[in-house]
């Protein structure tokens, strides 16, 4: 999936120009990049995008894409295989929701990162 199509509303094309990449759209890359059936941490996704120890930009940025954004946002989860959003909103039933439809299975409200991390190959 390119970063045109993650960021792309309703089939609208995103403008991405040939400048040198912004933080967020470092972070939106590797989230694209997230197969289905997997999972990164916040920091992962950090340290993928060259944002090391840059987790809570890893959240903020993905809190802030666009609606109907089609960026795999639901793939990121925190460091103990936990969702962060509050546990009964609405959010975290779309997030768990949509990794259970991929094959991602909880135990006891956390995913077994040994088992689902995506190890950022492929």
């Amino acid at each position: 999936m390119s970063l045109e199509t993650a960021l792309a509303r309703d089939g609208a094309e995103a403008d991405v120009s040939a400048e040198p990449l912004t933080d967020a759209e470092r972070i939106w890359q590797v989230v694209a990049r997230i197969p289905s059936g997997r999972v990164c941490s916040y920091g992962q996704v950090a340290e993928l995008a060259g944002l090391v120890r840059r987790a809570r930009l890893v959240g903020r940025i993905l809190s802030r894409l666009p609606e109907g954004s089609r960026l795999p946002w639901h793939r990121v989860v925190n460091a103990r295989g936990e969702l962060s959003l509050p546990a009964q909103s609405e959010g975290a039933r779309l997030q768990r929701s949509r990794l259970e439809s991929e094959g991602i299975c909880f135990l006891r409200g956390r995913i077994s990162l040994a088992h689902y991390r995506w190890d950022g190959e492929g």
